[in-house]
């Protein structure tokens, strides 16, 4: 017969040690950090690519709980940085200071027909927004690739405020325009962003068809695919020589999918994963995935669907990415050129082996590379990742704001005209430095911060 638990109370105390300093004397720090680390929360972006321990994790729901915390941040001078899902692949979320977590905030205020807007708090995710704006007839006129994102994050990283005490400030174009200005692409730097009106318009569906050119036969008439479309997108796969076209435009044709679970999940999407993952040992097993996913991508395909599902694609699996903008007019020469690289590493016994597909969207040109890590596990990329880097920014790019890369102040400035004009309107609304994480120290401050301070391995109590 078991017998209950004795209330706390009357529990004997040690009698030796056990807990007190004499317990831990000659156990490191780190071997510290490493005894707790399973029961330490570990904060992770949704790539799993970059990690971080914040010293305290907020939730509010409301604009005073916002308030609050900053309040708090100010007096006992720690950084705050505001959040959402955590789908940026770089360190931008990071911090070892107070982290809020926005997505409690995801309210509608307003949605009005009539006039084509709404008003939103900004922790909500775009994929909330899509539901609520499809019930009143309404639709972005134009997405990224994802909608798991909040709309602040949208905001803050310009996807394809507070000083001394806690302020609400209200911002528009002509309404304190450089802080509104600022904000568009102000990667948390500007302070909270808690509420959001936008413009949208009817929803409408969109048709999109596909196809599949030989590498050269697509380069060569880049520019005229390019005008084919209201939205073209096309996905290389260096592997096969062969590049995917979408060419998307609006359309009253009734819903019409494709697709089934053998060809888009069992093959696509777990077959490659494998491939994938045995290609971490035996590294040309990565030029036959990517020869397989064109194959599985390759052949002629129509899809309709609403806006937003045609605009959204599946980002499959955790991964390393960065993505960097550059003028039309130079893009054949970028990706000539970093074609050339490709093929010499890929005849290269011990050369990289990039995966794939490599996305490019024009707009101006947007091209983005990736390498995935299949079932969560690592694989190379930096010697790919910067030679990718040096060649577009050779030809002009400008870095995606939301992903990893290595400029600083010095190399911004030549970029962007107006880089201390920004700094200018940090050192207005954020005087004791409340957002300037170690991504914004890094960035636009010039501080010499590690690059990989949130990468696991280098946390407190990781292994090194």
């Amino acid at each position: 017969m078991s017998q209950s638990p004795k209330p706390i109370d009357d529990a004997k105390p040690s009698d030796g040690p056990e807990y007190g300093e004499e317990a831990f004397a000659g156990i490191s720090t780190e071997h510290l950090y490493q005894k707790l680390q399973p029961i330490t929360l570990i904060s992770t972006n949704w790539g799993q690519t970059w990690y971080c321990i914040p010293l305290a994790v907020f939730e509010p729901e409301t604009v005073e709980q916002c308030g609050t915390i900053l309040e708090l941040a100010r007096r006992e001078g720690k950084v705050v940085r505001a959040v959402g899902v955590g789908h940026s692949p770089s360190d931008l979320a990071c911090t070892t200071g107070f982290m809020i977590r926005m997505t409690r905030m995801n309210r509608i205020i307003e949605i009005s027909s009539e006039k084509r807007c709404f008003e939103a708090e900004a922790g909500i995710t775009l994929n909330e927004l899509h539901q609520e704006l499809g019930r009143h007839g309404l639709a972005f006129s134009s997405l990224g690739s994802i909608s798991e994102q909040t709309l602040a994050g949208v905001i803050s990283t310009s996807t394809h405020g507070t000083g001394l005490a806690f302020h609400l400030i209200v911002c528009s174009p002509t309404q304190d325009s450089d802080l509104f200005n600022a904000t568009l692409c102000g990667i948390g730097a500007t302070g909270v962003i808690l509420r959001v009106k936008m413009t949208v318009e009817p929803a409408f569906r969109l048709k999109e068809i596909g196809e599949t050119l030989p590498f050269d036969e697509f380069i060569g008439k880049m520019g005229e695919l390019a005008k084919r479309a209201e939205h073209p997108r096309f996905w290389w796969f260096p592997a096969a020589g062969t590049v995917r076209c979408g060419y998307a435009n609006r359309t009253t044709e009734p819903v019409r999918t494709n697709g089934s679970w053998f060809w888009d999940r069992l093959l696509a999407y777990h077959a490659v994963q494998a491939i994938l993952f045995a290609g971490r040992y035996i590294t040309s097993l990565n030029t036959y995935a990517g020869r397989f996913a064109a194959w599985l991508a390759s052949g002629g395909s129509v899809v309709v669907n609403d806006s937003y599902k045609v605009f959204n694609v599946d980002c499959r699996y955790p991964q390393n990415t960065t993505e960097w903008a550059l003028p039309l007019r130079n893009a054949e020469a970028c990706i000539r050129e970093f074609r050339q690289w490709i093929e010499k590493e890929i005849r290269d016994p011990n050369g990289i082996r990039p995966h794939f597909p490599i996305e490019m969207r024009e707009t101006t040109c947007w091209i983005g590379i990736v390498q995935f890590k299949p079932y969560g596990f690592d694989t190379p990329y930096h010697k790919y990742f910067d030679h990718f880097e040096r060649v577009v920014f050779e030809h002009g790019g400008r870095p995606h704001w939301a992903k990893a890369h290595k400029l600083k102040p010095d190399d911004l400035r030549k970029l962007y005209p107006k880089f201390d004009d920004f700094r200018s309107v940090l050192d207005r609304v954020d005087v004791k430095g409340i957002f300037r994480s170690e991504y914004v120290q890094r960035h636009v401050f010039g501080v010499d911060v590690d690059p990989r301070v949130f990468k696991k391995r280098v946390l407190p109590g990781a292994t090194r």
